[in-house]
């Protein structure tokens, strides 16, 4: 799958669970963004100069940590795929 459409799909499946998704300007420090909280609702922020597949790598990452509701969302098995190599307990399993 391009990334493009891997994005799209990925930014598609943020929405129905109502995460916001924004594109910034970030410090280096911060790399290329991730999941937060804002008045109790889940928010992604992403660098705007991250590339396509930062991008969707970043997306995934962040919905992989913070959404045990994902089953709910009808997803590609690709995205799913790449959001569970992205989960917490893949990354442990890993190291």
């Amino acid at each position: 799958m391009k990334p493009e459409v891997m994005l799209s799909k990925l930014e598609d499946a943020a929405t129905q669970l109502r995460v916001k998704v924004s594109y910034e300007l970030l410090g280096a420090s911060v790399g290329h963004g991730g999941l937060c909280r804002v008045k109790g609702e889940y928010r992604v922020i992403i660098d705007k100069r991250a590339s396509t597949e930062e991008r969707a790598t970043t997306l995934a990452g962040a919905l992989a940590v913070a959404l045990a509701r994902l089953d709910a969302v009808e997803l590609d098995p690709k995205l799913r795929g790449l959001i569970d190599v992205q989960s917490p307990i893949a990354m442990r399993r890993a190291s």
